[in-house]
């Protein structure tokens, strides 16, 4: 399984997002894919304020503030 998280450099909420996300992949096995938005126009204008993002075959399971539970429940399938 694939996960793609969307963040930029410098964002402190994008670094806690990934540490949540990490600790979730120690439960399910997948494969982060990250993206810095400030690299891709089109991901900047679709996630500038939503960041960090976390998208699985093109849904977006969670944005913003990032909790384990809200993850796992949606990966685990």
């Amino acid at each position: 399984m694939i996960i793609k998280f969307y963040s930029k450099p410098d964002c402190g909420l994008c670094i806690e997002g990934l540490h949540t996300l990490k600790i979730v992949q120690e439960d399910i096995d997948f494969t982060i894919e990250h993206y810095n938005i400030e690299e891709d126009d089109e991901a900047h204008e679709k996630y500038m304020l939503m960041i960090p993002v976390v998208e699985h075959n093109g849904d977006v399971v969670q944005y913003g503030q990032l909790d384990y539970a809200t993850l796992y429940e949606a990966l685990v399938d």
